[in-house]
């Protein structure tokens, strides 16, 4: 139920915004707009599905993990 809201709201967004940008002929600024709204689509359905999303912090908290330790060490 959450993810059919979701998406109502994300077309909802689309309604409001992209017809304008289509009438003014702002093609860069639908592209940029297209662009975001999925990647928002794209992140906000797995969250609602319980499916964590990628961590940026992931792999770099791995690469610099072992060093900080070291680091540690008296």
């Amino acid at each position: 139920m959450l993810i059919v809201l979701s998406l109502l709201g994300f077309m909802l967004i689309i309604w409001l915004e992209a017809p304008g940008l289509v009438k003014k002929k702002m093609w860069r600024e639908l592209v940029a707009f297209s662009v975001f709204l999925a990647i928002g689509i794209a992140l906000s359905i797995p969250q609602l599905l319980g499916i964590r999303p990628f961590e940026p912090n992931a792999p770099i908290e791995a690469l610099f993990k072992p060093m900080a330790e070291w680091l540690k060490e008296p």
